[in-house]
């Protein structure tokens, strides 16, 4: 969650433009396929061969647990930047348990992990840098002033990938959650993995674990691919929203927003499965925070006991303070939804926009959930349309698209969005860069 150009702020960021593929997409997905309208994602691939190669061992590392590495790590990428011009380089880690504290890649890089590999987080906050706040957001999430620098950290880069045989990345955040909890925080806490203005990056086929706060956090990038990733949240854990959580007990499967004024678009995410989840598929804004959500496809999703399966907030509120403007609206739009099952669904959905911003354009198809509540579906201010959806969907959606109404296929603009944007809503909102990314699910 940051940003802010209703925070008086007037600044422009790197374009955002993500293809996610997450959870079950075998490794011969044809990316062809899904190329988003402007996305060049045909050649992205987490087998790159790097020339050049070094084991975390080579640099005095111990994997006993214990031993503090964050030196090792950190002379590693060093004489590895060397590489950089000369086709990059691959950084291992062995099996192990590999203590450390925050640090940061390098363009051109590969970090690659066993699978009986584990980095962890040191309990100690000293060994988290505290670095500025975000720019479009001006303060840090959860207190005023800077943040703590994320465990794998990078700003930047160009081809970058991380990844392994299902090696974990354990942020040990237990410690950070009793600081939350008991408010003993000095700054804002830090997420496992987050790399700003970069582009190329590969997240694929790892474990990521008890995160201090957010799992994936890649912001004011381009060409971002994520998949093949198990996020596991403990219920203790606040609000440590992943990319694809197996379980979450207290927040979304996979959630956009709610901090996104400066917009989120052309998305997609398919073969996921959710369990034990509160959410399902959520997204989540508030009056004040500006913006869109819009070009988002989401499909192939299986879903087990969730407590709502579909729900779009447009009253989510936690702003981190009262300076904000109240008319800044945002806008959401050409949302799909399709090929979804669930089984031991509480509610089919909450779909719920803002009095004077009807949510359009939302289109859900193929959608079959065995739901407990006699009242599967909650709808107010929202517009679209729906096909083979069980139980029954709300009124406002049950037609289908007539002539000249598309719903977003994930590959292309649906012809709403090529239409002129009517004038923005409150003058604070007003958008400067059409792919300006600031959401904290894609992009935090």
């Amino acid at each position: 969650m940051f940003v802010s150009p209703n925070r008086k702020m007037s600044r422009s960021a790197s374009t955002f433009q993500v293809l996610l593929v997450l959870a079950t997409i075998v490794a011969q997905t044809q990316w062809a396929r899904a190329s988003v309208s402007g996305m060049h994602c045909n050649d992205l691939t987490p087998s790159v061969e790097r020339p050049h190669s070094a084991s975390i061992t080579d640099f005095g590392a111990v994997g006993d647990g214990t031993t503090l590495n964050t030196k090792a790590f950190q002379n590693a990428l060093f004489y590895l930047n060397s590489f950089a011009n000369k086709g990059g380089a691959q950084l291992f880690v062995p099996a192990g348990r590999w203590l450390t504290g925050s640090f940061s890649l390098i363009s051109h890089l590969t970090l690659s992990l066993d699978k009986d590999a584990v980095i962890l987080g040191s309990p100690d906050s000293s060994d988290w840098p505290v670095i500025d706040a975000l720019p479009s957001y001006g303060r840090g999430r959860e207190l005023p002033g800077k943040r703590h620098q994320s465990l794998i950290f990078g700003s930047n880069l160009t081809d970058v990938i991380i990844t392994g045989t299902n090696g974990t990345i354990d942020g040990q955040g237990a410690i950070w959650w009793d600081w939350f909890h008991n408010h003993t925080l000095n700054y804002t806490r830090p997420p496992l993995v987050e790399l700003m203005y970069s582009t190329r990056v590969i997240i694929s086929n790892l474990t990521f674990i008890n995160s201090p706060f957010w799992n994936i956090h890649p912001v004011y990038c381009s060409q971002v691919l994520v998949q093949h990733l198990t996020i596991l949240a403990p219920i203790s854990s606040p609000n440590t929203d992943g990319i694809d959580p197996g379980q979450t007990r207290n927040s979304a499967g996979i959630a956009f927003g709610s901090e996104m004024s400066g917009g989120i678009s052309n998305v997609r995410a398919e073969g996921i499965h959710i369990v034990n989840s509160v959410h399902g598929i959520r997204i989540k804004t508030a009056p004040g925070r500006g913006g869109y959500v819009k070009n988002v496809y989401v499909a192939d999703v299986s879903l087990d006991n969730v407590s709502i399966a579909i729900r779009i907030t447009g009253n989510y509120g936690e702003h981190p303070d009262e300076n904000y403007n109240k008319n800044a609206l945002p806008t959401i739009s050409n949302i799909t939804i399709k090929n979804i099952v669930g089984v031991n669904i509480g509610v089919a959905g909450m779909l719920q926009g803002i009095s004077g911003d009807n949510f359009s354009n939302i289109c859900l198809s193929n959608v079959s959930l065995s739901v407990r509540s006699t009242n599967p579906w909650n709808c107010s201010l929202v517009e679209g349309y729906s096909n083979s959806v069980s139980p029954e969907i709300c009124e406002q959606l049950r037609k289908g698209p007539g002539p000249g109404q598309v719903c977003y296929d994930g590959n292309s603009y649906p012809a709403a969005a090529a239409q002129p944007q009517s004038p923005q809503k409150s003058s604070a909102s007003r958008l400067v860069n059409p792919f300006f990314c600031t959401s904290w699910f894609l992009c935090r």
